[in-house]
C-alpha cells in the first residue's frame, strides 16, 4: 500500500475535521468513492455538525427523515461488506438513537439482517406502528430462515441418532392420526373457497413411539438481555415440535409465565409471543414446568437463562435440585450476547453446577450435539 492510499485510509478513520491536516501531509483529495464513504461514516461517527444526507440532525424525535436514511442505507450496503454494514447500523441505533430504522418499512426491508438489530426489533414490537409490522416480520423471518439452514438438519438428525426409531408409521389408524403435525404439514395446501385445509399427505403415530416419546421442555428467559438466545432456542423448539419423536413444549417467563407451545408451527409467531424485558423470577417458571412433567425419567427440561433471579434465589436451587432427584434430565443453559459471549450471574451459576447440574454457554452450532447428549445421557 502507497503511502497516499495510506493517508487516505486515515483521513477516512478520523474524519473530515483532519482535511486540513492531512492536505498539509502531501495526503490526495479523497475519490468520490470515498466521499461516499466518508460521508455514510461521518453520519454515524462525525462531530455534532455531521448527519444524514449533510444535514443537521438530533436524535430519534427530530433527526433526520426517512428519505436521508434510505440514501444513507443504500450507500452504506453499495460501499461495505455485509459484516461492515451490520456493525455500522447497530452503531446507528445505539449512537444517534434511530429506533425509526426499525419503525418504518420501507427501512426495514433494506436492512441487513442481523441479530443484534432483530433482538432490539422485538424488544420493540409493541412500538411499531401497523403499516411496519409485515415488514418488520419479514426481517426477523430473514433471521430465522438463516438460524434455521445452521440448526434444523442437525437437530433432526442428533435427534433421530438419540432415539433410533421411525417418527411415523405408514400405516393408517384413526386413533393414531398425529392432527397437529398433519395440519401443520398441509397449511400450504388451504383452500380459500371452501375454507379448509386440504390434506396432501397425512402422518400417523406409530404407537410404539407414541408410549416412550421423550418430552423436552424449554423454559426460556425473557428479560432484555436474552434476545440472541431466544432467537436461537425459539428456532430449536420449532424443530423440536415438528417431529413425533419428541413432545415439546415452551415456556417464557419475566415475573410472569407463558406457555407458547400453541405458537410452535412458526417461529416467527413464537418470538412475536415473547414480551422481552422487565424483572424476572426462575423459581416460579420452574414450579410451572414442573407439572409439566409426567415421565421424568423421558424428560429433558432446558433452563435457558442469564440466571439473573429478581425472585427466590434459594428457591430456584430447590426447584432445580427436585427436578433432578425426581428423575428429569436438567440442563442449565446461559445466555449468549454479542458475538456469542456468555452474560450470566456467576454466584448463581457456580451454585448450579455444585448440584452436579450441567450449566454452561453453547455456541449456536453445538446446540444439535448438545442435545443428542442429553438425549443419550452423554451430559
Amino acid at each position: 500500500m502507497s503511502q497516499t492510499e495510506q493517508l487516505s485510509r486515515w483521513r477516512l478513520i478520523l474524519g473530515s475535521e483532519t482535511e486540513e491536516s492531512f492536505s498539509g501531509m502531501g495526503g490526495s483529495p479523497l475519490s468520490q468513492e470515498e466521499l461516499l464513504m466518508d460521508s455514510a461514516l461521518g453520519a454515524i461517527y462525525g462531530g455534532p455538525g455531521e448527519s444524514f444526507g449533510g444535514g443537521s440532525g438530533g436524535g430519534a424525535g427530530k433527526g433526520p427523515s426517512s428519505p436521508h436514511i434510505s440514501k444513507w442505507l443504500g450507500d452504506l450496503r453499495s460501499l461495505f461488506d455485509p459484516e461492515i454494514v451490520a456493525v455500522v447500523q447497530n452503531d446507528a441505533i445505539e449512537r444517534k438513537g434511530l429506533k425509526q430504522l426499525l419503525l418504518e418499512p420501507e427501512l426495514l426491508d433494506t436492512l441487513e439482517p442481523d441479530l443484534n438489530l432483530a433482538s432490539t426489533l422485538l424488544m420493540l414490537k409493541d412500538q411499531i406502528p401497523k403499516k411496519s409490522k409485515e415488514s418488520a416480520r419479514a426481517f426477523i423471518r430473514k433471521i430465522v430462515e438463516e438460524i434455521n439452514k445452521l440448526l434444523e438438519n442437525d437437530v433432526r438428525r442428533a435427534v433421530t441418532a438419540a432415539l433410533n426409531r421411525r417418527a411415523h408409521s405408514p400405516l393408517p389408524s384413526a386413533s393414531a392420526l398425529d392432527f397437529p403435525y398433519t395440519i401443520r404439514r398441509n397449511l400450504k395446501n388451504y383452500n380459500k373457497e371452501l375454507d379448509s385445509i386440504i390434506p396432501e399427505r397425512v402422518w400417523f403415530f406409530d404407537r410404539a413411539s407414541r408410549v416412550n416419546r421423550w418430552h423436552v421442555i424449554l423454559d426460556i428467559d425473557q428479560s432484555g438481555s436474552m434476545g440472541q438466545s431466544i432467537l436461537y432456542s425459539s428456532v430449536m423448539a420449532c424443530v423440536l415440535a415438528s417431529m413425533s419423536a419428541v413432545r415439546t413444549s415452551v415456556v417464557a417467563f419475566d415475573t410472569q409465565i407463558m406457555d407458547l407451545t400453541p405458537l410452535c408451527a412458526d417461529p416467527v409467531d413464537l418470538l412475536f409471543g415473547f414480551q422481552m424485558g422487565g424483572g424476572t423470577d426462575i423459581a416460579k417458571s420452574i414450579a410451572y414446568c414442573q407439572e409439566l412433567v409426567e415421565t421424568p425419567a423421558r424428560t429433558l427440561f432446558f433452563l435457558i437463562s442469564d440466571l439473573d433471579e429478581g425472585g427466590n434465589r434459594a428457591g430456584l436451587l430447590r426447584r432445580l435440585e427436585e427436578l433432578k432427584t425426581s428423575g428429569v434430565t436438567v440442563v442449565v443453559l446461559l445466555a449468549i450476547a454479542d458475538g456469542g459471549k456468555p452474560y450470566y450471574d456467576a454466584q448463581t451459576a457456580q451454585r448450579v453446577a455444585a448440584m452436579d447440574i450441567p450449566c454452561f454457554a453453547c455456541a449456536p452450532e453445538k446446540l444439535p450435539e448438545l442435545l443428542e447428549r442429553a438425549l443419550t445421557g452423554r451430559l
